[in-house]
């Protein structure tokens, strides 16, 4: 029993371990690798005044992990930098590597921003490190604050105008179509009606010698064509075209067969009364 509880309480010793760290510091130098600024860092105070980096500056953090009873060195599983706007509540995290040795190295080259860097403006970032490992209590140390250059706006889109809302669309109708006076109506009714009074006056005059309308021989023919006129008819008050040429085609066929036996009957009859 002695063993386990042995190994129970060395676990929990080294869970209860916390981290901190050693020879922090930053520096700046410009393109030129001139040196700007330098300063150690703390783990329990903000750096008072804010860092501004240029375009062409480059900032360089080092820093050592240990553990803070004893001092050995410890590498984390993770190390991240995070920089956060508070006015914009914007946050870009952007991983630190750590050796085995628990030595850390971090550099921004603000001509070559990386992209987790979050969009800035006039106000600075707060930077902290972020440690976390398996067998320590986690750490946050809070660092500086950093100016850096205001960011380009984005470029816009080719199709961006496509996605803005549109103004909605609005439709007048058009008033009810007006019905003419009655009168009207009937005299255009008999003025397409008019062409009919040629043939019954025709018919009229010719009717003595020749068969009957109603003869079976002429009936079909005539009832063919008045197929047609009401085929018209319908045509006007509902038919499209497509539907009256598929009716009219199917419409010609007896009216042709319809039409010749009218002829011959016709021939027949006046060949009979010629030879009388």
């Amino acid at each position: 029993m002695l063993l386990p509880t042995t190994l129970i309480l060395l676990a929990s010793l080294v869970q209860a371990a916390t981290l901190t760290l050693k020879n922090s510091r930053f520096n700046i130098t410009s393109k030129d690798a001139t040196e700007l600024r330098a300063e150690p860092l703390s783990v329990t105070e903000k750096l008072s005044s804010p860092l501004k980096l240029d375009r062409t500056d480059i900032l360089r953090l080092t820093f050592q992990v240990v553990e803070k009873d004893n001092g050995n060195n410890v590498q984390p599983h993770q190390a991240f930098l995070r920089f956060y706007d508070e006015t914009t509540d914007e946050e870009g995290i952007q991983p630190v590597r750590v050796s085995n040795t628990g030595k850390g190295k971090f550099e921004l080259n603000m001509a070559k921003p990386p992209t987790s860097l979050p969009p800035t403006g006039s106000a600075p970032l707060r930077v902290s490190l972020l440690i976390g490992s398996f067998v320590h209590s986690p750490l946050k140390v809070e660092l500086f604050d950093l100016h850096v250059p205001a960011s380009h706006p984005p470029a816009q889109h080719t199709e961006e105008a496509s996605y803005h809302p549109l103004p909605p669309l609005g439709h007048t109708f058009r008033p009810e179509q007006k019905l003419p006076p009655r009168i009207i109506s009937a005299s255009f009714t008999g003025l397409a009606l008019a062409p009919w009074l040629v043939p019954l006056v025709l018919w009229g005059k010719v009717a003595p010698s020749t068969p009957r309308l109603f003869s079976p021989h002429i009936l079909p023919f005539v009832t063919t064509l008045a197929l047609f006129e009401g085929l018209l008819f319908w045509y006007w008050i509902d038919l499209r075209l497509g539907q009256v040429l598929l009716y009219g085609g199917i419409l010609a066929l007896p009216t042709v067969f319809a039409g010749k036996h009218a002829l011959a009957s016709i021939g027949e009859r006046r060949l009979g009364l010629a030879r009388k």
